[in-house]
């Protein structure tokens, strides 16, 4: 067989450990992982793995602050 592709809640994890925390624009360009949330709850649930989301704010292209959710490993909120 090929290569083994770890599955996309792996990859989130890792780059979770790795970098303290990822927003779904960074699980999209960094990991090629569309749906997030969906790999968090699944972390979350199946995995048993306490997750916290932060909300923050940033610019969006047009230059204007939105708040998008970054998740980390840890507690409950």
């Amino acid at each position: 067989m090929g290569n083994v592709v770890p599955k996309q809640a792996d990859m989130v994890l890792g780059y979770m450990e790795k970098h303290g925390a990822i927003t779904a624009l960074e699980a999209m360009t960094e990991l090629g992982v569309m749906r997030l949330a969906a790999r968090i709850s699944e972390i979350k649930t199946k995995r048993r793995i306490p997750i916290k989301v932060s909300l923050k704010y940033v610019k969006n292209r047009y230059g204007e602050m939105t708040r998008v959710a970054s998740y980390s490993i840890g507690g409950e909120e």
